[in-house]
């Protein structure tokens, strides 16, 4: 082990600061003390009416650590009062943040059905055109009015890396391939997500890769196959290439939710989103346009229409900016394990409003996810259950 280097501080504000100062990503801090980073970040907003906190900072061959070493109350509630409300608080944003990302996957389980009818009617580039030219003013004008700047010239080609894998690729694959492919088959391909969210995080260093998040990875992919049933994959002359597209727009998807987490720790999440979808949108319009230019939009069924507009609102804005605002508050590798749900939200669709029955395989599965879930967020739940005992002054 190297030298360990020590810093005190003082402010609450600065605590922050002196992780950067250390040169380690917050993402490498262990903040046992919170169930997420952005847990941590209210915290300190909420201690600000506390006089000092005093921490340290630790670096050596383990990566960083950071506790508090005491606390002095200014005024008002006490310090215990102060931090049951606040662990309150963890739990309540942990609570929101699996919601979202529920309500995420709850979207995109329609898609490949949606999507599937609305490409009889509308060419493949078209209706990836539709998705980024309604979805991009929607972000810019989002993050404008949530106060996002221009972000420094240093960070656009970076923007423009996750624009290329998460909007123009991801997109443009996944539309094209489902047009040659079966729902069916494109979401068994979907349950790849998180393997190769597992594998470019632990080829690039960017995720803490334990065995209990590969575990819950591993589960939670077992149990979506389980209610999908790969033996239903169908590898015909007339599927081959849309299931590769749908391959390819897996790895694209995963590489972009991963290499979102270094970027999420220096700008803020509206501008993350809406700046990759103003460069990938530049490469779905050029190599759509022009298809678009040729449809003819007075010609389309309402059914068709009222399927655009899904398929623009909930699989396309509403679901990339709570993607990102998830993995700035979590990490990339959970919200790439909850695609797994999308199988699972699709026969509970069904049966909700297609009468289906669900059956064994559906409740089998669902057992797998959830322990698949649980595991990868174990970390989490752990430090929510421990935060009043390790936040207690010393």
């Amino acid at each position: 082990m190297g030298p360990e280097t020590r810093i005190e501080v003082f402010e609450t504000a600065t605590i922050l600061a002196a992780c950067q100062r250390l040169r380690k990503p917050l993402g490498a801090v262990r903040l046992d003390h919170y169930p997420t980073i952005g847990a941590f970040e209210q915290a300190l907003s909420r201690l600000a009416k506390l006089d000092t906190i005093r921490a340290t900072a630790q670096v050596g061959s383990q990566g960083a650590g950071l506790t508090h070493q005491n606390m002095e109350p200014r005024g008002g509630p006490s310090v215990p009062d102060k931090l049951s409300s606040i662990e309150e608080s963890d739990r309540r944003g942990l609570l929101t943040l699996h919601l979202a990302l529920l309500a995420v996957q709850a979207s995109f389980s329609g898609l490949h059905v949606v999507g599937k009818m609305v490409l009889e009617d509308v060419p493949p580039l078209a209706l990836a055109c539709l998705r980024v030219l309604f979805a991009t003013p929607v972000l810019l004008l989002f993050a404008a009015r949530r106060g996002a700047k221009v972000p420094e010239l240093r960070w656009l080609p970076k923007l423009a890396l996750l624009g290329f894998l998460g909007v123009f690729l991801n997109q443009v694959l996944f539309i094209v391939g489902l047009s040659y492919t079966t729902p069916t088959n494109a979401a068994i391909l979907m349950t790849s997500v998180p393997a190769f969210a597992v594998g470019v995080a632990a080829l690039l260093g960017l995720e803490r890769i334990g065995p209990y998040r590969l575990a819950g990875v591993i589960l939670a992919i077992c149990g979506a196959l389980v209610i999908l049933d790969p033996a239903r994959f169908s590898l015909g002359e007339s599927t081959l290439f849309g299931n590769l597209l749908i391959l390819l727009n897996c790895l694209s998807f995963a590489s972009f939710l991963v290499l979102q987490r270094p970027i999420l720790r220096h700008l803020p999440w509206q501008t993350v989103i809406a700046g990759a979808f103003a460069f990938g949108s530049l490469g779905v319009l050029a190599v759509g346009g022009t298809t678009l230019g040729q449809l003819s939009a007075h010609s389309l069924p309402a059914t068709t229409w009222l399927g655009i507009l899904y398929i623009m609102v909930f699989p396309t804005a509403l679901s990339y900016l709570l993607n990102s605002w998830a993995i700035q508050r979590s990490s990339a590798l959970l919200v790439a394990a909850y695609t797994t749900l999308q199988p699972l939200l699709t026969a509970l669709l069904s049966s909700l409003f297609l009468s289906e029955i669900l059956t064994w395989r559906q409740g089998i599965g669902f057992a797998f996810i959830a322990s698949g879930l649980w595991c990868v967020t174990w970390r989490a739940g752990r430090g929510a259950r421990r935060g009043a005992s390790l936040d207690s002054p010393s």
